[in-house]
């Protein structure tokens, strides 16, 4: 618990982000394009500033764009906020609200990241995303192969301090200050236990940087200003979005498939070849459509050598479980494969059958022809 009065906040905000599937895949050149003909200055290609590239990169580096504010009211009083949306190639789009704080006290801080979050998770929120989503999508529609109909969303929060009253190091502002209440959306305390598992990612390269991540919401003291561990972050949940949602196609797709290959068990014997076969190819196109767009996914960002991103990129898979939906992605593909490889030997056990039963027919029919002539 803080032993001391919890420091103001200089310079900081607060953000709310949401993501969407919107497309098989986007094609980034092209919304790089359009962007320039609309608002050069408000698109731009994102990277990673504070890690040597050769450590920790994007595999293909997002585009984002500038939106127009958006007017929000936060417990009885009007906000401005600041509008981005992000474009992934893999088919995702990131939409961040973002709402500056200057010169406020700690609890006031806590205050602000409460009302966004309860004002972009309530209702009437809804509309308001959904018309920023569609927004971009409008945009960017030129570069979207094979637009999504709406469907998934995750939701991530931010709260990021810059800059504070005092130079507090990682371990003094861990003592000054309860995030608990700000992590947890709770004011009224809870358990030692639920404390460690929601404190339970906390991370510091610097000494006076820190980073606490929880599977909704995350706080970042940064005074360099840099936005990598955020963008990490939003990576690891692009990256989960795209994974449920493969994971719900496979779902969808399983049942269909058993009910297609009874059918083509039931058709007439000598149409089974081909019937199988073209069956197996669609299976097949299927599994090399998802296991492309899965390749992206698991490449959207490449870690080597930075130990302290790497170490939060993979508190944020272990938190979102990305691993375990991609073990799922990659269970139903398999089952699949061996569907259509099992359909591929029966289609060519029926066409060795065929030509066999043909082979026998035109003996017997030679046959028959001597006798008669």
């Amino acid at each position: 618990m803080p032993s001391a009065p919890p420091p103001r906040v200089e310079l900081g905000a607060i953000v709310a982000l949401r993501l969407y599937d919107v497309a098989h895949s986007i094609d980034l050149a092209q919304v790089e394009s359009i962007g320039a003909e609309l608002a050069p200055a408000a698109v731009a290609r994102i990277r990673l500033t504070r890690a040597d590239p050769k450590a920790i990169a994007f595999g293909v580096p997002p585009v984002e764009i500038g939106l127009p504010p958006v007017e929000l009211e936060l417990d009885g009083i009007w906000r401005r906020l600041e509008a981005t949306a992000r474009v992934y190639d893999f088919g995702v789009i990131s939409i961040a609200l973002r709402a500056p704080v200057a010169e406020v006290a700690w609890d006031e801080f806590v205050d602000l990241a409460g009302a966004l979050n309860r004002a972009v998770s309530g209702p009437t929120a809804g509309r308001l995303w959904t018309e920023l989503a569609e927004s971009v999508r409008g945009l960017i529609a030129p570069a979207l192969e094979r637009p999504a109909p709406p469907g998934l969303e995750e939701d991530y929060f931010l709260s990021l301090v810059r800059r504070f009253d005092e130079d507090l190091t990682a371990e003094e502002l861990q003592r000054r200050v309860d995030l608990v209440p700000l992590l947890s959306g709770e004011r009224r305390p809870l358990s030692d236990s639920a404390r460690r598992d929601l404190l339970r990612y906390a991370f510091s390269y610097y000494r006076n940087d820190l980073a606490v991540v929880t599977w909704d919401q995350a706080f970042l003291y940064e005074p360099s200003g840099d936005t990598d561990v955020a963008d990490v972050l939003e990576v690891a949940n692009a990256q989960l979005l795209e994974l449920r949602y493969y994971d719900d196609l496979l779902d969808a797709e399983l049942p269909r498939m058993y009910d297609r290959v009874a059918a083509a068990r039931r058709a007439v014997r000598g149409l089974f070849p081909r019937k199988y076969a073209n069956l197996a190819r669609e299976l097949y196109a299927l599994v090399a459509e998802v296991t492309e767009i899965t390749e992206k996914v698991d490449n959207a960002l490449k870690v080597t050598e930075d130990v302290y991103l790497a170490r939060i990129y993979a508190a944020a898979l272990e938190l979102f479980r990305v691993r375990s939906w991609a073990a799922a992605v990659d269970r139903k593909l398999s089952i699949i494969r061996d569907t259509y490889t099992a359909l591929y030997d029966e289609a060519a056990t029926a066409r060795a059958e065929l030509l066999e039963a043909t082979i026998v027919l035109l003996i017997v029919l030679e046959i028959v022809l001597a006798f008669i002539f």
